[in-house]
């Protein structure tokens, strides 16, 4: 990148942070870790990492005082990326190990994987697999422009760890699906200057440093999420 980025990593308690700040680094990205509300608020971008389960990742952000910040952010335009249990977040609701109110950033909620599969032994589903446009998304020759998957091939490849997906509310919503056990769930979205992903980016190489390099050139969005 020609010029650097201010980009914080949300640090609540869950995920992989210290391997997206250091891929961050590596694309020349001014980025830091924090769990501070003004400096979540205050930055340019953000990142919402995590792993594990949705009670708690809310509980973290609640007791981090980190829950209207974000929300708040998100209704500013300025870009956010949620990655796995952090894009779970960003829905009105979680249903793991109970029901559980989420940020209600993005329409929609959460669905247990092993309810749409033939066998629970599927479950967590962990591993590489294949990242591709919805079939009723238009394929066209650029069918992920203006996303954060901009410029990645139609079939790309991705590191997974999960139990749960959201199930977004508009299906317009839903940029990408990957196939696990005979059923497609959605493995990627983008609503307004909202993006997220299933995947782990910071653990699937080029293709997922791209993807986080495409979230830094990512504009503020006019267009508030609902």
């Amino acid at each position: 990148m020609t010029r650097k980025t201010s980009v914080v990593v949300i640090d609540y308690g869950l995920g992989n942070l210290f391997s997206i700040l250091r891929a961050l680094q590596r694309l020349g990205a001014q980025a830091l870790l924090s769990r501070d509300p003004k400096t979540v608020f205050s930055a340019g971008r953000i990142i919402l990492p995590g792993v594990g389960a949705f009670g708690d990742g809310m509980k973290g952000l609640s007791e981090n005082s980190l829950i209207e910040p974000i929300k708040a952010f998100a209704q500013s335009g300025r870009p956010i990326l949620g990655i796995c249990l952090g894009m779970q977040l960003l829905m009105e609701e979680g249903t793991e190990f109970g029901l559980h109110q989420g940020l209600g950033i993005v329409r929609g909620g959460t669905a247990s994987l092993s309810r749409s599969i033939a066998t629970r032994s599927k479950v967590p589903h962990v591993g590489w697999n294949l990242v591709r446009p919805p079939k009723q998304r238009n394929p066209g020759p650029r069918p992920w422009e203006g996303t954060i998957l901009a410029g990645l091939p139609v079939s790309s490849y991705f590191y997974f760890v999960h139990s749960f997906v959201v199930v977004p509310a508009d299906p317009a919503e839903r940029i990408a699906e990957t196939a696990h056990a005979g059923s497609a769930f959605c493995s990627a979205l983008h609503s307004g200057s909202v993006s997220g992903c299933q995947f782990h980016p910071e653990k699937s190489g080029p293709a997922g440093l791209k993807v986080l390099r495409n979230f830094l050139a990512l504009r503020p969005s006019s267009r508030r999420p609902a």
